[in-house]
């Protein structure tokens, strides 16, 4: 698999799990108090060559894939779920812990962020298909999480996400008829 874009990622673990997994170039953002200097290089990844956001399945991940989503807009993002990047026993989360294989998989499954979407999902429809407000409303955006291949997400974020990457109206239905039948790409 060849990558043309810049893979963002946030330390120097991340970055030699994907050069075990593929040949490419990326740009560490050392934690998530991301510096000027690195966002500077970032919008001057996208500028040239575009960008990857590929952090941890966790809440400093997510800080920092939307504090990049902020500053440098069109990024393109990948995930892993919890359970790919579980770690030893300090159980860690993280991209140095993915195997080459579900690196691979998740770069080459890239979601391009966007401002509109045609087909707006409403939270009311994340309400009815129990993605929300509910008991099990957590598990259930886990499962499509991992099934989108868009990473965990709390019911707002949620809704966010399904906006940005303009995941349809259909792609959702899809996939909560694959969860329901229990068929989550959960791995």
């Amino acid at each position: 698999m060849i990558v043309k874009e810049i893979i963002v990622v946030e330390g120097k673990s991340d970055t030699e799990a994907v050069h075990k997994a593929l040949n490419a170039d990326t740009i560490e953002t050392n934690g998530s108090r991301i510096s000027r200097r690195t966002i500077e290089a970032i919008r001057h990844a996208q500028k040239r060559r575009g960008v990857i956001v590929f952090t941890d399945p966790d809440f400093p991940g997510e800080r920092i894939r939307k504090i990049i989503s902020r500053q440098v807009p069109g990024c393109k993002h990948a995930f892993i779920t919890r359970r790919q990047g579980q770690g030893g026993a300090n159980e860690s989360l993280g991209i140095e812990h993915a195997s080459p294989e579900t690196i691979i998989e998740a770069l080459s499954q890239v979601y391009t962020q966007t401002e509109d979407s045609k087909e707006q999902i409403t939270m009311q429809e994340l309400r009815e298909y129990g993605l929300t407000g509910g008991a099990g409303s957590r598990k259930l955006r886990e499962q499509l999480g991992d099934t989108l291949k868009i990473g965990y997400t709390n019911g707002k974020q949620l809704y966010k996400r399904l906006r940005m990457f303009q995941i349809t109206k259909d792609e959702l239905k899809q996939a909560m008829t694959v969860i329901k039948r229990g068929e989550s790409a959960s791995e």
